[in-house]
């Protein structure tokens, strides 16, 4: 029985050890896959990652084609109200003709800034109100009429003719609850057709005697946008960040500060 049990013993130990190297030899086959997967799986990613790259690539060239096309549009734009300006210029003449030009002399505008506001706006401070002014003065009604005509003008890009309808209101009505909103919309009327000299004395107007006034925030921001217009860089971040901190959280911050980092990105800093 013993002799038995020992001979099974010796059929069965070769077996057993041919199992066991097989078994080794298996799992060394696994190990060297999962290697490989891992090294397959790493390649994957970066190929992924080239993809990637290259699809920022792409985006970045259509943003700065995008941002040419733009460019290209504002220019043409400017042109055309600069031309538009010049030739309602000559047909206005007589004395409006003679304010405009004085207004859009900067260095008229640098030697006496306040004549220069005064000529963005008619002169209403350095000509005194005749009766028939001051009897308009007094007419609720005809200075909320005079007001819609200059502002209907604005609305539908009179630019020319708007600035003169302010200029007129404010002329008449010096301290009247909309002079402000007059004073703004001058100077956008100035901005919109590129006479950044005279829109930027029209803002800075405002922003001297109705600081309380619900345009000021966006006058001041006009400010920053007409000094970076005339190459005033400094003045310009200066201005966009006082707008961030003095209107915190407001939509003039938000469009100041997007201004600053768009200087940023120029400047390369």
């Amino acid at each position: 029985m013993a002799g038995a049990i020992a001979s099974a013993m010796l059929f069965a130990f070769p077996a057993f050890a041919q199992d066991s190297r097989l078994s080794l030899a298996d799992r060394v086959t696994r190990l060297e896959q999962q290697a490989q997967n891992k090294d397959q799986s790493g390649t994957g990613m970066v190929n992924q990652m080239q993809q990637l790259q290259s699809q920022v690539q792409q985006l970045q060239g259509q943003i700065e084609e995008l941002q040419h096309q733009l460019q290209t549009l504002e220019d043409k734009n400017k042109a055309q109200y600069t031309d538009l300006d010049a030739r309602m210029g000559r047909l206005e003449g007589g004395s409006a003709g003679a304010a405009a030009a004085t207004g859009n002399n900067p260095q008229t505008q640098a030697a006496n800034p306040a004549a220069a506001a005064s000529a963005a706006a008619g002169s209403p401070a350095s000509q005194p109100a005749t009766a028939g002014s001051n009897a308009a003065a007094g007419d609720p009604a005809a200075a909320q009429a005079a007001y819609d005509v200059a502002f209907k003008a604005i609305r539908a890009g009179n630019y020319v003719e708007a600035s003169r309808e302010f200029r007129s209101f404010i002329q008449q009505y010096p301290n009247h609850a909309l002079a402000p909103n007059a004073w703004y919309w001058l100077g956008e009327s100035y901005y919109a057709t590129t006479n950044y000299p005279v829109a930027l004395e029209s803002f800075q107007q405002l922003l001297s005697q109705f600081p309380q006034s619900d345009k000021a925030p966006d006058a001041l921001l006009k400010v920053g946008y007409s000094q970076l217009e005339l190459k005033q860089t400094a003045a310009a971040k200066a201005t966009l960040t006082k707008v961030t901190t003095k209107y915190p959280g407001s939509k003039v911050a938000s469009l100041a500060q997007e201004r600053l980092q768009r200087l940023q990105l120029q400047s390369g800093n």
